[in-house]
């Protein structure tokens, strides 16, 4: 008996991630070889889609970038970590996700972008560290066209600061950014929080806030606590302008949410289920934070939100 579709649609996507070149189509043709030969249906629509990506595959490992620097958009969104030399972006990026680099207490340890991916609510989301943006950085100096390039394509910003360190450094990348033209969503991570006092770390949060008003919020981390990297995880989510609702099928709801936009509705879920459920979709029932009261039966057109379980209703 072959796999459920969205279990299958779900394991593929998941086997893809991080995998580039013949690796990335060698992992594709073992999927499609995988797949029930059906013509018609959601197979046949996953068959589809996985031609499409053999596709692009082949077409991106022809095509030569004149930006050597770009950064291949994995998962629901993708955000940018970006601020002066040494202020803790790699130790950061390292204790979000799984990935391993190196760090230093110098300047410049890192010299390229770095991707890597976190799970958030059961979300994957790209993060991507940003080299230490110096002044001039606008005009090409130390590269810095490639590197606002990159930044300029992600979702969000958040930008890294020691928390006891001086404000100036931050202030030339803030700058840079600025005469880049770059406007983004961002949040401000004052880093090494474990460095510093309670009543300094404190006064330091409340100082940045009152000061820089274009950043949504003020989070204080330290990679040595979790409790803090989670506030931070949360912080960044709400960038993304994204929903998690998990869908309910037969009394069980599933393990991973669908990543949807503010605003989504119950045939937008749908849709993103199979076009054929969009197509027979009713309504539903809705428990979560959107429902007057759990499994309250809504119409298609109900907005959901951000941690919704929801049953779609076909007829």
């Amino acid at each position: 008996m072959p796999m459920p579709h969205r279990t299958f649609a779900e394991v593929a996507k998941r086997r893809l991630v991080g995998k580039d070149g013949s690796e990335r189509v060698a992992t594709i043709r073992a999927l499609l070889g995988e797949l029930p030969g059906y013509r018609n249906g959601p197979y046949a629509d996953l068959r589809k889609w996985l031609e499409a990506e053999l596709d692009r595959t082949r077409v991106r490992a022809k095509v030569v970038h004149r930006d050597s620097l770009q950064v291949r958009r994995e998962g629901a969104a993708q955000v940018a970590l970006v601020g002066p030399p040494n202020a803790g972006k790699s130790s950061l990026l390292q204790a979000l996700s799984d990935i391993q680099i190196k760090t230093g207490d110098y300047a410049f340890t890192t010299l390229r972008p770095v991707p890597a991916l976190t799970r958030i609510g059961g979300v994957l989301v790209q993060l991507v560290e940003i080299p230490g943006l110096i002044e001039g950085a606008h005009e090409d100096r130390g590269g810095g066209r490639a590197l606002l390039g990159v930044l300029r394509n992600a979702d969000a910003i958040v930008y890294c600061q020691d928390a006891g360190g001086a404000p100036a450094a931050l202030d030339v990348v803030r700058r840079e950014v600025a005469a880049a033209g770059i406007e983004k969503r961002a949040i401000l991570a004052l880093t090494k929080a474990d460095e510093l006092p309670d009543a300094d770390l404190e006064r330091a949060v409340d100082q940045w806030a009152d000061s820089w008003h274009a950043v949504e919020s003020v989070v204080a981390v330290s990679v040595l606590d979790d409790e803090s990297l989670d506030r931070l995880r949360d912080a960044i989510w709400g960038l993304t302008g994204l929903i998690r609702v998990r869908p309910r099928r037969g009394g069980r709801v599933d393990d991973e949410p669908f990543a949807l936009p503010i605003g989504a509705t119950v045939a937008e879920l749908a849709e993103r289920i199979h076009h054929d459920v969009a197509a027979a979709c009713t309504g539903g029932r809705v428990w979560g934070p959107s429902a007057r009261f759990e499994g309250q039966r809504v119409g298609r057109e109900h907005v959901l939100a951000d941690g919704d379980v929801a049953e779609v209703g076909t007829r």
